[in-house]
């Protein structure tokens, strides 16, 4: 309760009114007390709603019906002027907090029999609210009423009247939502007719948040869209709800409203079994303490108040309403807190947020820190393959020693994207860019610097490591920063640039650096480059670090399982192949570890990623096509590379040059196509269209041969390549991304990267296996082929070019027929898996546009 003030009315209709209650969408609630004593809410309708003639008939139809309401666990309508110039009505007035006071600030998550006789007394309260005719509509905490005897609903069927404003000018410029978005059932997210079955799934979301703590669908401050496709689309996460409970409440969350139970089957599957209090002692405690502030309670006299109610245009306006923001002002008393011991898997209470939180402050700043990042993370990478035999020339290495100094860098970054988005989330997401970028620099300035082998291995494990950090910190910080649907839009359109045209990038800089500065001054200019990101980065307005626990058997899980399966795929992409021994066991290893790994984060109760991110249909959709999507990008480099060194004679300046136009069309397609329809249109129908173009891009590739010209194929694909993945990979990214609290942006933006790099080392044992394969099998039919020759061409090298005497002629061009051949059917592959992708982001990637959310 708080204290009136000079603007509030002394009296509304018959009733003083002592004090305010708080402040919701339809307007201020006080309380107030009779002639006779008794004790009432008087909810006072806003000047504004108050205006509207609609809105008007359809408030004193719904008041008229709430007064039909019976029953012991809800609170009755007593009295109401709807005619009034500022139209009110009184309701029973219940002395005790609401449920969002209770578990979110006081007590936390409540026991099982709490749970369960909530249920059987909500259920009861509803089958009276529909007896009536109404339905509820905005069943919350905030509108479950705790009192010693049991809850009581308030506010049923007021909320209908709402909808008379819905469609017009007003719902614009306020912004009004009817339903609060953590509680609203999937038929009110797509604006279809509600049936008393919409109350039943609220119903459900509010035994989920009185059991765990939390919100069904995680927290929506990183936008309302996303926030209400997860309740429309995917599976609700019921970790820490009672065993007893949890089939009941997974019913009540049916997303067809015809298979969920009846209020009269819920209360007669809750039935009390016991007949001691329902509560805690110590809730119960509290809410003795309560009602004797309530008896203590008098208005301060010191504050003048008007004599009579103000006309509508003077009544005071609320504060914009946020829905699930706990109710009361009143502190709580020493000793009172959550028990030693919430229930098995519950999440800690939250503090709950607004619905929408404006945009971040230098939320540009975040971005270009982002891109500069990403920038010296994908040159670093390329320096090391553009350099390597300049590196093994100046270091005297042995090969062994330069695959090892690979093998290093790749299961540092492919083992710790998971550690770096976690650490995100942990520590904040500026603070994790800014210990990654300042280890980066430190790395790569080392390894520049180094004189043996041993050092330089060192320094580029230390350089993969913080580039995992870099990674998952900055996409973390482009989606955290960035709620507005077209801002988002545009700042996904150009870090989606950096991701899917980060291997032409990184050979173009790499070539051109190493070539003019030498490979140890390249390190030094990318260190500085990270220097200057971390200054830039150091202008992001700071975000704090989530209040959530480590996941240490997560994090030991997860990149266990990403180290065995970058280990094993590095080794499958060797001599040996699919069939080294060593490579399958750590594929398998690293396949049980991952799905190990997935289980526990639906288990456990402070998890790495939420599981409805881990089951998700539109997360597990957009990951795979991500993964596919990986594969065959780098699938289509890895073929490229030695075609237009071998068969066009470009050097690696010059190939450099010649993929540079696929990162142009990238960016038309993600910043110029993708970004400014993504809020108009649903993901997959820019996703599909996307990957279909990417993957005719690859199928033209496909027909090269050696009359072949840059300008007649090589060109033109690589345009259609570059342009459907810009279109489809904003989407894409947006979607794996999108839906997490805030808490977990990290560990979501660590997954997505996950499953693109899993794509890429999936990619080089599988081209070379194919290479190898088609190769192998057409080189019988060539007679008097050298074994030296046959060994290289084995590998996918094209013998054209490279001065051998003219007596080999027919056999070289026999060879390089072969060769192209194994280049057509990789490439082939490499269509075919963005067909898949595409065909994946159809199927499962079924969110629709924002623009049909209401």
């Amino acid at each position: 309760m708080e204290q009136l003030i000079t603007e509030d009315p002394t009296r509304i209709g018959p009733y003083r009114l002592i004090a305010r209650l708080g402040a919701g969408g339809m307007g201020l609630v006080y309380l107030g007390r009779s002639e006779a004593g008794r004790t009432v809410a008087v909810k006072v309708v806003q000047a504004e709603h108050a205006q509207h003639p609609e809105f008007r008939k359809r408030f004193a139809r719904e008041v008229e019906a709430a007064r039909r309401v019976g029953g012991e666990w809800t609170a009755a309508v007593l009295d109401a002027d709807t005619d009034a110039p500022v139209p009110w009505v009184a309701t029973q007035y219940i002395p005790g907090p609401d449920l969002t006071t209770v578990v979110a600030r006081d007590f936390g998550p409540l026991p099982e029999h709490a749970v369960r006789t909530l249920a059987h007394r909500l259920a009861v309260a509803l089958q009276s609210v529909h007896g009536a005719g109404l339905i509820h509509r905005d069943l919350k905490p905030s509108n479950v009423l705790v009192t010693v005897d049991g809850p009581r609903v308030i506010d049923f069927g007021i909320a209908r009247a709402m909808d008379s404003l819905a469609g017009d000018s007003l719902h614009t410029r306020t912004g009004m939502l009817i339903g609060s978005p953590g509680f609203m059932s999937p038929e009110q997210v797509r604006g279809l007719e509600l049936t008393p079955a919409s109350d039943v799934f609220c119903l459900g979301a509010v035994l989920v948040y009185a059991a765990t703590g939390r919100l069904l669908f995680g927290a929506a401050e990183t936008g309302l869209n996303a926030h209400l496709f997860r309740i429309a689309e995917e599976e609700a996460d019921l970790t820490g709800v009672p065993e007893s409970l949890v089939d009941l409440v997974r019913a009540c969350l049916d997303k067809d409203p015809a298979r969920r139970p009846t209020p009269a089957d819920v209360a007669a599957r809750t039935g009390p079994d016991r007949t001691d209090e329902w509560l805690p002692g110590s809730v119960l405690a509290q809410l003795g303490r309560h009602a004797a502030q309530l008896l203590d309670f008098a208005p301060d006299p010191r504050i003048p108040a008007q004599a009579q109610p103000a006309a509508p245009h003077g009544l005071p306006q609320p504060p914009a309403y946020t829905p699930t923001t706990p109710a009361g002002n009143f502190p709580a008393p020493p000793g009172f807190g959550p028990p030693a011991d919430l229930v098995p898997g519950a999440w800690a209470p939250p503090g709950f947020p607004p619905v929408a939180s404006g945009p971040a402050p230098r939320r540009w700043w975040g971005l270009t820190a982002a891109v500069l990042a990403q920038i010296a993370v994908v040159i670093g990478a390329a320096t090391m393959n553009a350099a390597a035999p300049v590196i093994q020339h100046d270091l005297g290495l042995a090969l062994d020693a330069l695959l090892l100094m690979f093998l290093a860098y790749g299961l540092a970054f492919g083992g710790l994207l998971l550690l770096g988005g976690h650490l995100a989330d942990l520590l904040g997401r500026k603070r994790t860019l800014l210990i990654g970028l300042v280890g980066f620099a430190a790395a790569v300035a080392l390894a520049g610097s180094v004189p043996s082998s041993a050092l330089l291995i060192g320094a580029f494990a230390l350089q993969g490591a913080f580039a995992a950090l870099v990674s998952t910190a900055a996409l973390a910080l482009v989606t955290g920063v960035f709620t507005e649907p077209r801002e988002r839009g545009r700042a996904l359109g150009i870090y989606a640039v950096l991701v899917g045209g980060e291997l032409a990038i990184g050979v173009f800089t790499s070539a051109w650096l190493v070539d003019f500065l030498g490979w140890r001054m390249c390190l030094y200019v990318v260190s500085a480059l990270a220097g200057v990101a971390a200054l830039v980065g150091s202008q992001v307005a700071r975000d704090p670090a989530a209040r959530i626990r480590p996941d240490v058997p997560g994090l030991l899980l997860g990149t266990g399982g990403l180290a065995a399966l970058v280990y094993g795929l590095d080794r499958a992409a060797g001599d040996d192949g699919w069939t080294d021994p060593l490579a399958l066991a750590l594929l398998v290893v690293g396949t049980a570890l991952s799905l190990v790994f997935l289980w526990w984060q639906t288990r456990t109760g402070a998890p790495l990623v939420p599981a409805y991110v881990i089951k998700g249909r539109q997360h597990v959709g957009s990951r795979l096509a991500l993964t596919l999507v990986g594969m065959a990008t780098l699938t289509m480099i890895l073929i490229l590379h030695p075609y237009l060194m071998g068969a066009l004679a470009f050097g690696p300046a010059q190939i450099g040059l010649a993929l540079l136009p696929m990162v142009g069309a990238l960016l038309i397609g993600s910043t110029q196509i993708s970004a400014r329809l993504q809020h108009r249109l649903a993901p997959r129908q820019l996703a599909v269209p996307g990957l279909l173009i990417a993957s005719a891009g690859v199928a033209l590739l496909a027909l090269l041969d050696g009359d072949s010209s840059y300008a007649g194929i090589v060109l033109p694909g690589l345009l259609l390549v570059g342009l459907g993945l810009g279109v489809a990979l904003v989407p894409l990214l947006a979607t794996a991304t999108g839906g997490a609290a805030p808490e977990y942006a990290g560990g979501t933006a660590a997954l997505a990267l996950t499953a693109y790099n899993l794509g890429g080392r999936f990619a080089a044992p599988m081209t070379a296996g194919i290479l190898a394969w088609v190769i192998s099998a057409r080189l019988d039919g060539i007679p008097n082929l050298p074994e030296g020759l046959a060994e290289a061409v084995k590998d996918g090298v094209l013998l054209g070019g490279q001065g051998l005497p003219d007596s080999l002629s027919d056999v070289v061009a026999q060879t390089d027929a072969v060769v192209l051949g194994g280049y057509s059917v990789a490439l082939w592959c490499g269509a075919g898996l963005l067909l898949l992708a595409s065909l994946l982001a159809g199927l499962l990637i079924t969110a629709p546009a924002p623009a049909r959310v209401r």
